[in-house]
């Protein structure tokens, strides 16, 4: 790992972010914790993700289904032929490593369509070893990453922790199509946990085998959606872009939405949901342009369901480079087909005179990944420590702090206190000199601490101080909480 992962994944144990589970025994490999400020940031991200996703059609629901699903629907859905990847054991050591990782992190370019052959062709071509002992490597063979379960007390019911939330929503679909009065465009959302056994899980939070995802799937008319988005809205927006056959050369294109579509490079659908997903990065969580592309993925590398597949990218120092949090899926009707035939529930639905299944676009995000990508990006270490995190979902909305713990002004910071966390996030203060205390909000990531000092009994004024700048303005504490509304949704600056 990079110097820069030390160093935030330092700051993050010791302030309360994130860790490895079950530390204490030793750590558990794929496992990781969220204290008490990763918790509140992994809950804002969430809580942002819904208000964006679900505002752009009022036909999109957040729904909440099982963990634990049986074999017949992960077989239906291709989950125990398909989920899997290669793996390759030490002769040495035994130790069990995911063979197109190995690859990558020696090639820095993706392996995920090589074949078993050419896997163990390329590790022989590479002279790649045991990463532990350096001890030769084994052949490439598949294994299947669901975690198996048996249900009741005899065990004889085979079923899967989930691997993915999508199959909550395809296996809910049809009750849903009932009980939302039959239209379409229709978008389930779920957020919650998904379990995939990683064969080597060595790349902290971004490689788990515990994961927290969140799904939009958009159930449509192949025939009739693009009269159901507004693409005039997005035509003349610019997308980044690395296309397939543009690998060779590193090459990322800036191309609009409208050129996309007149010259047929990918349905309109599809790009206009994609400019929604880059308008959430860019525009929501502050991601930089130059660290956000789509990656297309080839024919090869994307799963057997998806018609078109792009990752969305964003380049992590702490793990070297351009990394996937999320992806664009367009799925056709295999999910609803499939669950149709294994099942044989008839997953039709008729519209507008005609009879058919429909079909899914998939938006995924891995919460994990994107609160990492967080972390990474908006870490500033130079003459302060720094989280930069975007103001709406950091932590901490603001702090109060007394300037000192005597002549009445602990009593009148705790009522300004109480005051403002009837509305905000709001954190108290007293242990330490001023200077400390913000030093601590700033690596936190709290956007503004308000002081209580002397001239605030006189004039009840307070100061309020940017965490990005170190600027501080006076205003009447009356005036604070809408000030400070302001401020954290952009509206306001201090100058």
């Amino acid at each position: 790992m990079s110097k820069r992962y030390d160093d935030v994944m330092s700051l993050s144990l010791r302030r309360g972010f994130i860790w490895q589970a079950v530390d204490i025994y030793g750590g558990l490999a794929g496992f990781y914790d969220y204290g008490h400020l990763g918790a509140r940031l992994k809950r804002n991200w969430e809580d942002l993700w819904l208000k964006y996703f679900l505002s752009l059609n009022d036909n999109f629901h957040l729904i909440d289904t099982i963990n634990i699903l049986p074999y017949a629907a992960l077989k239906s859905s291709g989950h125990v032929s398909h989920f899997t990847d290669y793996l390759v054991r030490c002769g040495k050591c035994s130790g069990s490593y995911k063979a197109d990782q190995l690859i990558e992190e020696e090639t820095n370019i993706s392996a995920e369509a090589l074949s078993a052959e050419e896997i163990d062709s390329k590790v022989e071509e590479l002279g790649i070893k045991c990463p532990k002992c350096k001890g030769t490597l084994g052949k490439a063979s598949p294994f299947n990453t669901m975690f198996p379960l048996l249900i009741g007390p005899a065990g004889k019911e085979k079923a899967f922790l989930r691997p993915e939330t999508a199959q909550g929503a395809y296996l809910n679909f049809k009750r849903e199509f009932e009980s939302l009065r039959k239209k379409l465009p229709l978008g389930l959302a779920i957020i919650g946990k998904i379990y995939r056994n990683e064969i080597s899980p060595r790349q902290g939070v971004y490689r788990l085998r515990e994961i927290i995802q969140s799904e939009l799937q958009i159930f449509f008319d192949p025939n009739a959606i693009d009269k159901e988005i507004n693409f005039d809205e997005i035509a003349d927006y610019v997308l980044k872009i690395h296309f397939v056959k543009d690998r060779k050369k590193q090459k990322v294109s800036m191309i609009s939405c409208k050129q996309l579509a007149d010259e047929k490079i990918l349905p309109r659908f599809y790009i206009y949901y994609m400019a929604k997903v880059q308008q959430f990065y860019l525009n929501e969580l502050n991601i930089p342009i130059e660290k956000f592309r789509f990656f297309e993925l080839s024919e090869e590398e994307r799963a057997h369901y998806a018609k078109l597949h792009f990752d969305i990218e964003v380049d992590l120092e702490t793990l070297g480079g351009f990394k996937e949090v999320a992806g664009i899926h367009y799925r056709g009707d295999y999910d609803l087909k499939s669950h149709e035939q294994g099942s044989n529930q008839k997953m039709t639905v008729f519209l507008d005179g005609r009879r058919f299944i429909p079909h899914v676009i998939e938006l995924s995000f891995g919460v994990d990944r994107n609160v990492w990508a967080l972390l990474d990006t908006f870490f500033v270490k130079e003459e302060r420590t720094i989280f930069k995190l975007p103001k709406q979902i950091a932590p901490y909305s603001a702090a109060v702090f007394p300037l000192v713990n005597k002549d009445n002004l602990p009593k009148k910071a705790n009522e300004l206190f109480n005051e403002l966390k009837k509305e905000l996030t709001v954190f108290y203060d007293t242990s330490g000199s001023i200077g400390r205390r913000y030093a601590r909000m700033d690596e936190v990531g709290t956007p503004y601490c308000i002081t209580i000092d002397y001239q605030t009994l006189e004039d009840n004024t307070v100061t309020i101080r940017d965490r990005d700048t170190a600027k501080q303005i006076r205003i009447s504490a009356g005036k604070i909480m809408p000030f400070l509304t302001d401020l954290i949704k952009g509206k306001e600056v201090i100058k």
